[in-house]
């Protein structure tokens, strides 16, 4: 096992990056499902499946909870919207993202029982990571996947996951990351300033970019959203992982170069992250 974090550097993910055949069609680019949308927290599954759109996923589906949700994302038509149920039952996805805005009720904790039960890469954000922090049940189910799982918490969420307050989580914040990965058998984000980075084969990682102006909501739902459409197309769990990551703080970097610290948001970021992606693949 690797002891010290490595820092994650663009031209270390930028290699991750394959070209598209001239003759590719949308088949080729994996479908991503998300799942979440509780009652009042709409807009954080349609974040995350607006990021896996523009991020390069060649389908995207959207379950959302909520009785009165949309028909259709006026803003992203491209978007294929459905009950959360109808989208848990929905074949050939190649990748499932849930948690975002889900809220914990009831029926939020038996879609997640469904979802752990799938045979498809997971990505776990939000209201999925605290009803495992409060489901024993719901984390034996997680350790026995064996299709891999990524776990996006914020020191709270790693807290209570872990047992122990959000101070000594950011006291420790590698040996957190490590916990929680082994823990839970799975790979794991630590979001925040210097997020780490923890795969499922023991390394640890250190992300340096990003800044302050990204403490705005719906940023974690964009990075979900990210991570998914690279599983989608075709790059690993770890792969997705710290690409997304350091794209992601990448394109918060670009717009506070722009004079955007202070207001920024969480769709110009995945606007920003879809420029610099097209910029990295020009490159290879």
């Amino acid at each position: 096992m690797n002891s010290r974090p490595a820092t994650i550097k663009q031209k270390q993910v930028a290699a991750f990056l394959k070209p598209r055949p001239r003759d590719s069609h949308k088949g080729q680019f994996g479908t991503v499902a998300v799942i979440g949308g509780a009652p009042g927290m709409i807009g954080a599954p349609l974040l995350a499946a607006r990021a896996a759109l523009k991020l390069g996923a060649g389908c995207v589906h959207c379950g959302l909870l909520a009785d009165n949700a949309p028909a259709v994302d006026v803003l992203q038509p491209e978007l294929m919207l459905h009950s959360a149920q109808e989208a848990l039952r929905l074949h050939n996805v190649t990748v499932l993202a849930i948690g975002c805005g889900m809220g914990t009720s009831v029926a939020a904790q038996k879609i997640l029982y469904a979802a752990l039960r799938l045979e498809v890469p997971l990505v776990l954000d939000a209201d999925a990571l605290n009803l495992l922090a409060r489901h024993i049940d719901l984390q034996d189910d997680l350790r026995a996947r064996k299709t891999p799982t990524i776990l996006t918490p914020h020191p709270g969420e790693a807290a209570h996951l872990l047992g122990i307050s959000t101070a000594d989580v950011q006291a420790a914040r590698t040996g957190s990351a490590r916990l929680l990965a082994e823990k839970l058998r799975c790979s794991v984000v630590l979001k925040g300033a210097g997020s780490v980075c923890a795969t499922r084969d023991g390394r640890i990682y250190l992300n340096q970019t990003g800044n302050p102006g990204m403490s705005a909501p719906g940023m974690g739902d964009a990075l979900t959203g990210m991570i998914a459409a690279f599983i989608a197309q075709g790059l690993d769990a770890d792969q997705s992982l710290l690409l997304a990551v350091h794209l992601h703080g990448a394109a918060g970097d670009a717009l506070a170069e722009k004079g955007v610290g202070t207001g920024m948001t969480a769709s110009e970021v995945t606007e920003w992250a879809r420029w610099l992606l097209n910029q990295w693949e020009k490159a290879l």
